[in-house]
């Protein structure tokens, strides 16, 4: 789903409402994309945060970060 169909899925923006994109933060040492998109309805405003995945697809949570792991390789020999 591209980026412009989550937010008129998410915001619903009407055709006279106009949608910002407020923020854009791509980092590339950390792989962390997003954009906070606004839109003005009925007086109010309303945002909403979109990250970019690894695989490149826009949803509405963060990525989940890697986290240091430890293993254990166990070899027997007899």
């Amino acid at each position: 789903m591209s980026l412009r169909a989550l937010v008129e899925h998410w915001l619903a923006p009407g055709k006279t409402q106009r949608v910002r994109v407020v923020e854009f933060r791509n980092n590339r040492i950390r792989q962390q994309c997003y954009v906070r998109v606004e839109v003005l309805k009925t007086g109010e405003r309303m945002a909403m945060f979109f990250f970019r995945h690894q695989d490149g697809i826009w949803r509405v949570f963060p990525p989940a970060r890697a986290r240091p792991a430890m293993g254990c390789s166990l070899s027997f020999t007899r």
